[in-house]
């Protein structure tokens, strides 16, 4: 159960969701979410992940392209 003290920590915003799908970056701009201010994790409502979920699955056509650099932590 979610204590009512970190619950009033929790801010609605648009937020971009990072997925790496068998090595590669799956990334959706403007994601409803429920932010903690102080820690920046990020909840989902049950539909939004359902929503993403199926995104993912039909590979329907994206906004954009993006090249992105990719480093190894040496």
């Amino acid at each position: 159960m979610v204590s009512h003290q970190w619950n009033e920590k929790l801010v609605e915003r648009k937020v971009t969701y990072v997925l790496d799908l068998n090595g590669q970056l799956i990334i959706v701009e403007n994601v409803p979410a429920r932010v903690n201010v102080e820690t920046g994790e990020q909840l989902f409502s049950p539909d939004t992940v359902e929503h993403l979920q199926k995104m993912v699955r039909q590979r329907s056509k994206p906004k954009r392209v993006i090249q992105v650099p990719v480093y190894e932590y040496a």
